[in-house]
């Protein structure tokens, strides 16, 4: 096997991005401790990777990592997860505990049906009845052109005709 063919396959790419399968892993290993030019392009790609994320990278709001914090801790403070670290539950502040399960979140979502304006039923319906009134019109110019052309080659065919008579 030659070296540079092995390292254009692709399959350090994929060890990198980790889309390899374990035995390409494990054979790209075994090779790269034999080979340094299998090392080196592997170096190489995973530090041209690295620059790509950094330049692409984007940073995330200044008080991004707060929200999130509050978040985790809002949710650490509830009745049901304090009954998953180990500590009774607490009555909520209406007074009873949630009938809901403990191992999970509800989450309130918008529906997920798609909301089209009434408008765009009229242009549908008129793009579609403009639509078919076009295609009526293509057939009836296409066989009127098509009689056009067979009695334009009859004429000729007549013309033709008289003059080697």
């Amino acid at each position: 096997m030659k070296i540079n063919e092995y390292i254009e396959s692709g399959i350090l790419e994929a060890y990198v991005l980790g889309s390899a399968s374990e035995a390409e892993a494990n054979e790209l290993l075994h090779l790269k401790a034999q080979h340094p030019q299998i090392e080196d392009a592997l170096f190489k790609l995973e530090s041209d990777l690295e620059r790509i994320a950094e330049h692409m990278a984007i940073t995330p709001p200044p008080n991004a990592w707060a929200k999130i914090e509050g978040g985790i801790n809002e949710l650490v403070k509830t009745p049901q997860f304090e009954y998953l670290i180990g500590e009774e539950p607490k009555e909520s502040s209406r007074g009873s505990r949630s009938g809901k399960s403990a191992q999970f979140i509800e989450v309130e979502a918008e529906s997920g049906h798609m909301r089209i304006r009434k408008i765009w039923r009229w242009v549908f319906l008129a793009v579609f009845v403009l639509g078919k009134i076009f295609l009526a019109f293509a057939i009836y110019y296409y066989l009127e052109n098509r009689h056009t052309q067979e009695e334009i080659e009859k004429l000729k065919t007549e013309l033709e005709n008289k003059r080697t008579k």
